[in-house]
């Protein structure tokens, strides 16, 4: 029996917001909220910037992000963004011609910063640009590189600042017949990122891109992210996100689509139900949901998996999940089914055998033969 049943506390109502689109990706709307990353690598690398866009899109990125700091890079452009299998954002900050170049690269989306871009004829010229050649723009408004007279009118870096810059570079575009755009408050203080955000969704429609720029490495910035973006999304703001780490962009997409799947917002893979494990476990748990997530990484269907190590919490997480194993005694646990308990299985060969039973219910699930247990999904 399916446990896709509403329930009052746990809807989250996303506001409103336009649709756009980047390449063949729906940006807001009722788009679902696409997750993006960057390339780390010297975008003249076309090869070693390539590898990373494709393991990007094979962990989930919908979109990918590319600096193009020079010429040079805007002709490596044009080669990556006929190779990858995702839309290509171009990264432009200070001179507007990149924009240009990008736009007649291929780019499917063009980032601008406010603060950096130039003059509104400079950015008329992105915009034309952006308009012939059928690419989105996004306004990347960062608390590290506010316009100067933001700054001297504010003294500092704060919510009011960067809004404010956000819609003077939103009007520019619209005085310009342009509405393909998506726009973004980043800062790397969460509260000042928070507010601003709170902020933006209260004066535009545009869709939103989340994030909570220079976050810090993987763990800190998980956190940092989590926070952030997490009691955002809560409030329903936020049409696509990035999280960025000082890391592999590929554990950027984890990160998101973790946090994704932790509001209940969107699924990919198995979401595991584990415990922290104490001294009643059956089982050593945490070194089998270490083997478990390794070993379970190339299933894409979203379902559920518990692995909890005795019988206090088991059974009770066991009834809401796809598959689940609870840890018994005499080195052995109970396997659990569609949320029934179905068979027992030693300890030794456990992990072998849920790769085997999860493979098996995603395979069921893709054919429509049964219903997704986990009621986030």
């Amino acid at each position: 029996m399916s446990l896709n049943h509403v329930r009052p506390w746990r809807n989250i109502y996303r506001r409103e917001s336009r649709k756009i689109h980047v390449g063949p990706v729906a940006v807001g709307g009722d788009a679902p909220i696409s997750v993006q990353t960057m390339t780390n690598t010297l975008t003249t690398d076309v090869k070693g910037t390539l590898d990373q866009v494709i393991r990007s899109a094979e962990a989930g990125a919908d979109i990918v992000r590319v600096s193009v700091p020079d010429q040079e890079s805007a002709r490596a452009l044009k080669e990556i963004v006929r190779e990858s299998p995702v839309p290509i954002v171009a990264d432009i900050h200070f001179h507007y011609k990149r924009g240009i170049e990008a736009a007649e690269a291929g780019a499917a989306c063009l980032r601008i910063n406010p603060g950096n871009i130039g003059s509104p004829a400079r950015v008329k010229e992105v915009i034309q640009a952006a308009r012939d050649h059928n690419c989105s723009i996004r306004i990347g408004v960062n608390a590290g590189s506010l316009e100067k007279h933001l700054l001297e009118k504010y003294g500092e870096p704060c919510p009011d600042a960067m809004v404010e810059s956000g819609m003077e570079h939103i009007r520019i575009l619209q005085d310009n017949d342009f509405h393909e755009f998506k726009i973004s408050v980043k800062a790397s203080d969460v509260f000042m990122a928070a507010a601003a955000y709170q902020q933006l969704a209260e004066r535009t429609d545009a869709p939103i891109h989340l994030g909570i720029t220079e976050a810090g490495g993987l763990m800190s910035g998980t956190i940092k992210s989590s926070i952030g973006l997490g009691n955002l999304l809560w409030m329903g703001i936020g049409d696509t996100i990035r999280v960025s780490l000082s890391a592999d962009p590929v554990e950027e997409v984890k990160v998101g689509y973790e946090i994704l799947k932790s509001l209940g917002l969107r699924h990919r893979g198995v979401n595991i139900i584990s415990c922290p494990s104490c001294a009643r476990q059956g089982f050593d748990v945490i070194k089998t949901v270490e083997a478990l997530e390794k070993r379970l990484e190339h299933i894409k269907t979203p379902m559920s998996l518990s692995i909890i190590g005795c019988v206090v919490n088991g059974p009770g997480e066991a009834l809401m999940t796809d598959v689940g194993f609870t840890g018994g005694g005499a080195g052995s646990g109970m396997v659990y089914l569609a949320g029934k308990a179905s068979h027992k299985m030693s300890n030794d060969k456990m992990i072998d055998h849920i790769v085997e039973e999860v493979e098996k219910r995603a395979a069921a699930i893709e054919d429509g033969k049964v219903d997704v247990m986990d009621e986030n999904v």
